[in-house]
């Protein structure tokens, strides 16, 4: 995080000045807004090194091409905080936790990214702030469990529960992924097979066609699937433009704040993956909530963390307004509830919990349910996407072996017609 001076009028048109830390402006300004404050500036604290969104500081000595595969995997991190909080409890001192850890690290890129930490924590920094410079690889989760650890002096114990937080979301995140191997590789194999018989197999047929003198009188699916042959065999350049085109445009058009929208309401509106997508987003909103209140962070600060860490934009957005009224004193179901996102199982349970003050037990409840939910999803979806890609394979290869044969099949009936018509009788001489 970087330290930002702003200046401020509040409810009264009174100006007022401070200093907060905050990953960005635009964190601070929508903060100071929820509290009630009219923005004017906001500026770095001098000495600050401005936090680019999405760009991780760079290591004593790297260039900015290197930054580029600074890169760790999840497994390598839950392995990294598992092992830090190991040596931590054990008694051995934070900079020579790192000096072990940096010698051990399974990748180059982690390797450098615990040197540059080392590096700022020895030079006075908090452990917190050193991870800070490098948000690619610690989300705000990370850094704000690690911050309340460090104020709390349970470090250790901070890092065990992000360790156990990270390896459950590495298991989900290896769950969805398995289930949709089998279907993405049936998909590829069923694209190639349909531009092989498309291009190699379909242009054969036409040349007997042509030789057998039919080519003008092709049933209506022949005429498509040559028409498709053609374009990809004459034409595939035309063909391989517009395919990249319309990724090309999808894409930019879902990195923009509206797109990111629409298509993060899409994947929640989707027939069978539409309820997939909203478990699992569900079952990350209650898992990381639990973890950041029973590590003693604020429910406020809990909340705001959380919303950042969702990859939907949508239950982001709910819980963001959820914060904001939480904070004017409702009870936290209330505006969950109002959003409609969140069934009343959920939100009883969030209820219950905040009047008797388990709400991280009862959140860790819920995560766990979902999670189970999103396993017999994934098995039952699995289980149905099998066959139906099968089907789905033999109808595309029966539709075009159906195509190329049915002039084949009017040609043999002519041909026996007028054999049959040049015999009188139906009988041969």
């Amino acid at each position: 995080m970087a330290t930002y001076n702003y200046v401020a009028r509040d409810s009264l048109g009174k100006t007022v000045s401070g200093v907060s830390e905050a990953e960005n402006e635009q964190v601070l300004v929508r903060r100071l807004r929820e509290r009630g404050f009219w923005v004017q500036r906001v500026t770095l604290a001098r000495g600050e090194v401005p936090a680019v969104p999405g760009a991780a500081a760079l290591p004593k000595g790297a260039t900015g091409l290197s930054s580029l595969f600074m890169r760790v995997k999840g497994k390598d991190l839950a392995v990294f905080c598992r092992q830090f909080a190991t040596m931590f409890n054990a008694g051995v001192s934070l900079v020579r936790c790192l000096t072990v850890l940096e010698e051990q690290a399974p990748s180059y890129s982690l390797q450098q990214i615990i040197r540059d930490i080392q590096a700022s924590v020895e030079g006075g920094e908090t452990l917190a702030r050193a991870m800070s410079r490098w948000p690619k690889v610690f989300s705000n989760l990370f850094i704000g469990l690690v911050r309340a650890g460090e104020v709390g002096g349970v470090l250790d114990e901070t890092l065990n529960r992000l360790a156990t937080f990270l390896e459950e979301d590495q298991r989900l995140r290896r769950k969805v992924r398995s289930a949709m191997t089998y279907p993405v590789l049936v998909l590829c194999f069923a694209v190639c097979v349909v531009i092989g018989l498309v291009t190699f197999i379909l242009p054969r047929f036409m040349e007997v066609f042509r030789d057998l003198g039919i080519s003008d009188t092709l049933p209506t699916p022949t005429r498509l699937l040559m028409a498709f042959s053609n374009l990809l065999t004459t034409r595939w350049w035309l063909f391989l433009i517009v395919v990249i085109a319309v990724v090309f445009v999808f894409i930019q058009y879902r990195n923009t704040k509206v797109g990111k929208r629409h298509w993060d309401w899409l994947k929640l509106k989707l027939p069978v993956f539409g309820k997939l997508n909203h478990k699992i987003a569900l079952a990350r909103f209650s898992r990381t909530l639990s973890t950041l209140l029973v590590s003693g962070v604020p429910i406020l600060q809990a909340m705001e963390t959380t919303s950042g860490t969702l990859e939907n934009e949508i239950i982001a957005d709910a819980i963001t307004g959820a914060r904001t009224a939480i904070r004017e004193g409702e009870p936290i179901g209330d505006p969950l509830s109002r959003s409609g996102l969140f069934p009343p199982m959920v939100v009883q349970m969030i209820t219950i919990g905040e009047e008797t003050g388990s709400l991280d037990q009862m959140l860790s409840k819920v995560a766990d349910f979902y999670e189970g939910e999103v396993d017999a999803t994934l098995q039952s979806l699995t289980a149905a996407l099998e066959p139906l890609m099968i089907v789905m394979l033999g109808g595309i290869v029966g539709f075009i072996v159906i195509s190329m044969f049915l002039p084949l099949i009017h040609a043999v009936s002519s041909l026996s017609a007028g054999e049959m018509e040049e015999t009188p009788g139906g009988k041969s001489e």
